[in-house]
C-alpha cells in the first residue's frame, strides 16, 4: 500500500488534466497524516496555490477559527485536503473530469490516513464522497457511513464569507460538533 508520501510524489508530478498547466503547485494535503478527523475542500484557491497548503486564506482562517472553537482542534491535530489539487483558473469551479482525474488521489489520501471522522466541506467534497447529487442544504445535518469512517457533510467557509454570514456559521458550527460526537464515540 503507498504511503501519504508516495501518494503525494506522484500528484505532484501530475499532467491528468489541463489544471496542470495553470497551477503553480500541487496543493495536495497537510496536517496529521495519522489523525482521526480529516476535512476535505474543493480545491485551491489563489492564496493556496502561491503557498502550496489548503486552505491558507480567508476560509480557512475562518474553517482553523470554528474548528478550534467547537471541537478544540488546532490544525496540526487533524488532516485537510481537497477534492482537487490544483487550483481552477480563476477560481472557477472544478470540472466534472478534472475531479473524476483527481479522485484517485484523494480516495488514496483517505485510505493512508485511515480517519474516524471526515468532515466535507461543500458541494462538490460531499457530492464526490457520498456518490449523491443532492447538494449540501439538504444533505448537512445529518451523519453518514463512509467505508470505516463517518462522513459529516458541512458548508464550505467560503459560503459564509460569500454573504451566508452567521447562519451558515451557525449551522457549521452545529456540524462540527456533531463530527466531535462522532470523534468521540471512537
Amino acid at each position: 500500500m503507498p504511503t501519504l508520501l508516495d501518494i503525494e510524489a506522484e500528484a505532484r508530478e501530475c499532467v491528468r488534466c489541463p489544471l496542470a498547466e495553470g497551477r503553480t503547485q500541487v496543493v495536495f494535503g497537510v496536517g496529521n497524516p495519522n489523525a482521526d478527523l480529516m476535512f476535505v475542500g474543493e480545491g485551491p484557491g489563489r492564496e493556496e496555490d502561491l503557498k502550496g497548503e489548503p486552505f491558507v486564506g480567508r476560509s480557512g482562517k475562518l474553517l482553523d477559527q470554528l474548528v478550534l472553537e467547537e471541537m478544540g482542534l488546532s490544525r496540526d491535530s487533524f488532516y485537510i485536503g481537497n477534492v482537487v489539487k490544483c487550483r481552477p483558473p480563476g477560481n472557477r469551479d472544478p470540472k466534472p473530469e478534472e475531479i473524476e482525474q483527481c479522485r484517485p488521489y484523494l480516495e488514496a489520501q483517505v485510505e493512508a490516513i485511515k480517519p474516524k471522522v471526515i468532515v466535507t466541506l461543500g458541494n462538490f467534497a460531499t457530492k464526490l464522497l457520498l456518490n449523491t447529487t443532492q447538494g449540501i442544504t439538504k444533505m448537512r445535518g445529518q451523519t453518514y457511513d463512509y467505508g470505516d469512517a463517518t462522513l459529516v457533510p458541512t458548508f464550505h467557509p467560503s459560503a459564509a464569507l460569500q454573504g451566508g454570514g452567521g447562519d451558515v456559521i451557525s449551522k457549521m458550527r452545529a456540524d462540527l460538533v456533531r463530527a466531535k460526537q462522532e470523534l468521540a464515540k471512537c
